[in-house]
């Protein structure tokens, strides 16, 4: 099952799209900038969708607790479920937050360890330069 919510987050509009699968709970939340219409909204689905999936299923799982029973709701329970959805839009589960918390620590690291490989690299590379010209110095004597 795939939700997506989108709520004002300081001054920026942002989405959440939440994938339910097997138990596990997997979020991802994207920065929408202003706020969006619902053609706009769609348009941007339309674009993103693929690559937003992608993101959401490979973020960390988090344990979904579904009290929901045998699936079947009355239609009006369902209905007044929806308006309630619809009502809370600000509201995010705490599973999507922890999702979302576990997708950042992973970004994060990553992120940590590209930067080193790009220190190191640089660092190697400047001893390169620098030894290239001091056998240049000496060849020049």
């Amino acid at each position: 099952m795939v939700t997506l919510s989108v709520y004002l987050d300081g001054p920026f509009w942002v989405g959440v799209l939440e994938l339910v699968e097997n138990g596990e709970l997997r979020a991802t939340r994207f920065t929408l900038g202003a706020e969006p219409t619902d053609p706009e909204l769609y348009d941007y689905l339309m674009r993103y969708g693929l690559a937003l999936l992608a993101q959401a299923s490979s973020a960390p799982p988090v344990r979904a607790s579904e009290a929901r029973g045998d699936g079947r709701v009355n239609p009006k329970r369902a209905a007044k479920l929806a308006a309630r959805a619809a009502a809370r839009v600000s509201s995010r589960s705490t599973a999507a937050q922890e999702a979302m918390r576990l997708e950042l620590e992973s970004r994060k690291q990553e992120a940590s360890g590209d930067r080193r490989a790009r220190r190191e690299e640089a660092a190697r590379h400047r001893r390169e330069v620098a030894r290239r010209k001091r056998i240049e110095r000496r060849r020049d004597r």
